[in-house]
């Protein structure tokens, strides 16, 4: 059986200066610089395994789950050195993919996520840490 890692953790904001300063004073660490994900809508840092995403706009899915569900919980990560092999294993076992193919994600890892719906309510993104080649779309 194939075991995945936690990567991390993600909460959504509506703030990204106020929630860093939270988890900087929580934690005694420092965020990472801020990123601007444009493809996703999202600016995104992290304080060590916690990915904290403030939306660039409401109609941004980052911004549709804040007006949903408020802040707090968006997804748990798990790490793997194969997504493609990754998510085909979890879509024939069952899971719902929302991403039906890897994309870019910050600090140049491929990602793609899972539905809540097929994840325990959960969702689910896989990351492959590094820039690596992807199978042409």
């Amino acid at each position: 059986m194939t075991q995945l890692p936690l990567d991390h953790v993600a909460v959504a904001v509506r703030s990204l200066r106020e929630a860093v300063a939270l988890y900087e004073s929580l934690t005694g660490s420092i965020a990472t610089p801020v990123e601007t994900l444009d493809s996703q809508g999202v600016r995104v840092t992290f304080v060590d395994n916690l990915e904290i995403l403030e939306p660039s706009a409401l109609d941004t899915p980052v911004g549709r789950f804040l007006s949903r569900h408020g802040p707090g919980l968006h997804h748990v990560a798990y790490r793997t050195t194969d997504i493609e092999r990754e998510l085909a294993r979890l879509v024939a076992a069952g899971f719902e993919p929302i991403d039906p193919k890897p994309r870019p994600g910050a600090r140049g890892h491929h990602v793609a996520f899972l539905h809540p719906c097929s994840a325990g309510k959960v969702m689910v993104e896989l990351v492959q840490p590094g820039v690596s080649v992807l199978s042409p779309s």
